[in-house]
Parts: C-alpha cells; structure tokens; sequence
C-alpha cells in the first residue's frame, strides 16, 4: 500500500507538469456500460493506495441504469473501492485537463472483488501463463458518427459519401484526422482507420498487445473517438444497431496464441499452419461461441446485427479469410506469417464487456487445449448460400445464447460463481426489459447507450 502511494505521488507530479488536473477511473459493468467516478490529482494517491467508494449494485445494472438482483449485489448495502492501474494512466488528448485509468475493484479489506470483471480477465491470461501460453489480441472498433441533436431523433449524418469511399475522408478528413492524432498522442499505435460500409460509419484498429491491455485499449478508443466527436459537434455510436435493416456495428476480437517467440497459427500441421496447440484452441473457441455470444453479444440489439449476409458472422463455423464465418482465420500476407497469423472472432459487438470477452474466449480454449478439439471442416464459401443446415447457425436472439451460457460448465467455472449469477442476472433482465418490443423500439433505446 505504502508503495502504491509513494508510485501515485511520483504519477501525479508528472501529471500537474502535463497540466493535468482530474484523473477519470473507469470500470465497464455487466451490461457494456463504462461507467467513472473521477478524483482531483491530488486525490490520486489516496486512490491508488485505499480506492475509491463504488457501490456493489453497478454489477447488476442495465443498459437503461435500472437495477436487478444477484449475490454480488443490487441495493444500497455494501462498498467496493476502485483503484486505478497506474500502468494504464494516460492524459486523455482530446480533453485538456483529464487523465484516465482503468480501474481493478477490490474490498474494503483490500481483496480482490470476485465481480470485477478485469480480475477475471487477467486471472484467464495467467492461466494461459502458466501453460507457457501468451495471446495477443487486439479489438477493431466500428462506430457510426452522426450530427448532434436530440436523442430521440433518427441520425443525421455529415457525409452521405459510399462504402469505403473516398468521399467520406473529404467530408470528414479534419474529424478523422484529429481522432488519429489523439490516440497515438496517448501512446496507441494505430493500424488503420477507414470509412465502413454502413451510413456515417468508420472503423480504428490498433496494434495487437496482451488480453487485459487490449480490453483497456477498447475502452480507451471508443471514449476518445466518443470526445473528439463531441469537440466537433457530432456525436458517436457503437451500438450494434443504429438503423432498422442497417449492418449495424461490430467490435471483432483478433487473437494470435503464442510459446515463447513462437506464433502457433504459423508452420505448424494443422490447416493453413495451424500447430496442434493453436488449432486445439481455436476449435474450443469456435465450440463454445454459443454460449460465448451471452458475454460478447450480450444485448438483444446485437441480434439484429448478427444476421446472414452482413459479414458479421452469424453462422457457427470457421473459415481462411471468410468474412461470413464466426471464426475467420487470418494468415497474413507472405513475408509476414509468422507473426501476423491470428484468427478473428467476427460476432461480437460493442455492447459487451470487452474483459469478459476476452477473459471468456481465452477459457474456452484453453478448454479446447484440455479436450483435444480439432476444427471440423472448413467453410470455404459463404454459408449462406449453402443449403439450409449445411453450416449450424449461433443463437439467433438473446434467449438462446443464454441457454447455452447455462450449459456452459467451462464458462461457469472460469467466472465464478458471483461474476456467473451477475452476468446471468443482467442478461435475463434485459431480456425481460426488451420482450415484445419491436426491432425500432431496440434501436432507440440502445442507440446512444453504447
């Protein structure tokens, strides 16, 4: 504790140099929400050392801030302390003044919380760890941006430009060039950043790093281009559905499995290069994306968006860069193999908990490891245009997903028991909060929320 403090001291001077005055600490809950409580700088080592209140009830919030029932929490009895990771502190570019650091939940007895989700994210890369398995991985961030005005109105966009078209870096260049500028000003190394297919929407890829920092990246990201949107008179969206019928956006999850210096998707037996260890693992991946969707596409909304003949990979199945499969495997080009094979898991969005997400994948290959799966077959053609069974679907609405999740013994284990009834708690409650309401009403309600 007393080595916490002497850190955050040493961080907050660097901090008031950089004429930074408030210090943002952020935690993501169970329904995809990120939500912050904030200290001065002077606050910051009384922060690191002893937290910051946070009541237990944000576990089981939803996407509309009402509150259901689980073990780990629902009233207002109780307390946690968020405590900031100081590693993962960075001066936000596009708002003078602030800083931001995820946050780990903990006791008040200084014990990790058995709900914080980021805990059990670094707790799945550990257990990688410790077989001599590390993983990159890295989130692609879709948002559509659309001009400001009241929540209840259908977006109005600030380019009308064609899919991927040029046109929309003309109407957008200052906008786009300024959300580039402020990521690699907080040490982000980005990759790309493009015009999408759907109205107003672009997408951000950055450098691939371990599963805990590319969860705090994803966060990172979506509240930077979330700013500079606003300091340009528009406004962002990341949900899964924006416009009724529309491709909607996605956050597709890229992962590469490593020994060492090693890349096992590269020179190994296995299809396309796969050693056996990799192709163990992505194929305990692609078996357990059913129930893996109530933790990555954990929003009735998502459902409207993972749907045949958009690319976003609603059918159960895998294929070498086939975009319409769930599991996309991606080789690189030649020259580069070894160390950018990796594989894309295409079907999850925005509205989910990016460190349940990869807390969640990693266990369910490192089950796929423990059982010996091997891939089936390869879809090399798109899947829907194959006789219909020929390639399984993944759960076409919340419901299902869940179902799975409830089978899910692998999944219930990596959890917990109090992270596992919470998750369930919040995905039942807004299930209940959406039934019976029209695809629009969705829409609306999720559209800004994310």
């Amino acid at each position: 504790m007393a080595e916490r403090a002497a850190r955050a001291r040493l961080v907050a001077d660097r901090l008031r140099t950089a004429a930074v005055d408030v210090v943002a600490l952020g935690w993501v809950d169970n329904a995809g929400i990120a939500r912050v409580k904030a200290v001065p700088v002077g606050g910051l080592e009384h922060a690191a050392a002893r937290g910051v209140g946070a009541a237990p009830c944000f576990d089981v919030f939803l996407v509309d801030d009402s509150i259901t029932e689980s073990r780990v929490g629902s009233g207002p009895v109780g307390d946690l302390r968020l405590r900031p990771d100081l590693d993962r502190l960075v001066p936000l570019a596009a708002q003078p003044g602030w800083a931001w650091a995820p946050a780990d939940r903990h006791t008040q007895d200084d014990t990790p919380h058995p709900g914080c989700q980021r805990r059990f994210a670094r707790r799945m890369e550990s257990a990688a760890r410790e077989r001599g398995l590390t993983l990159l991985a890295g989130v692609e961030v879709e948002w559509v941006v659309a001009l400001a005005g009241p929540p209840e109105e259908p977006p109005r966009y600030p380019t009308h430009g064609p899919a991927y078209g040029l046109q929309r870096l003309a109407d957008l260049s200052d906008y786009l060039r300024d959300v580039l500028r402020a990521l690699e000003h907080q040490g982000l190394t980005v990759l790309q950043i493009h015009p999408e297919y759907a109205p107003g929407q672009f997408e951000v890829s950055v450098a691939a790093e371990g599963p805990v920092a590319a969860a705090d990246t994803a966060v990172l990201v979506r509240h930077t281009v979330r700013a500079v949107s606003i300091r340009h008179g528009l406004r962002a969206s990341f949900a899964p559905a924006v416009e009724p019928d529309g491709v909607g956006n996605g956050a597709h999850l890229h992962l590469s499995l490593w020994r060492g210096e090693r890349n096992l998707g590269h020179g190994g037996p296995g299809p396309h290069g796969l050693t056996e260890e990799a192709q163990a693992f992505f194929a305990g991946v692609l078996a357990a994306l059913p129930e893996l969707l109530v933790l990555g596409t954990p929003s009735p909304a998502g459902y409207l968006r993972l749907v045949p003949s958009r690319w976003a990979g609603a059918y159960q199945c895998w294929g070498l860069e086939n975009r319409e499969a769930a599991l996309r495997l991606v080789t690189g080009s030649a020259g580069e193999r070894s160390s950018a094979a990796n594989a894309e898991i295409k079907c999850f969005d925005a509205t989910a908990n990016p460190y349940l997400v990869v807390g969640g994948v990693i266990a369910a290959g490192l089950a796929g490891i423990d059982q010996g799966l091997r891939l089936p077959p390869e879809t090399t053609v798109d899947p829907a245009a194959l006789p219909p069974g020929s390639v399984p679907r993944l759960p076409t609405d919340l419901p299902q997903a869940i179902a799975a999740f409830e089978r899910s013994a692998v999944l219930r284990e990596a959890l917990g028991e109090p992270l596992y009834e919470a998750v369930l708690a919040v995905r039942r409650a807004e299930q209940e909060l959406f039934a019976g309401r029209e695809p629009e009403e969705i829409i609306a309600a999720t559209r800004w929320r994310y």
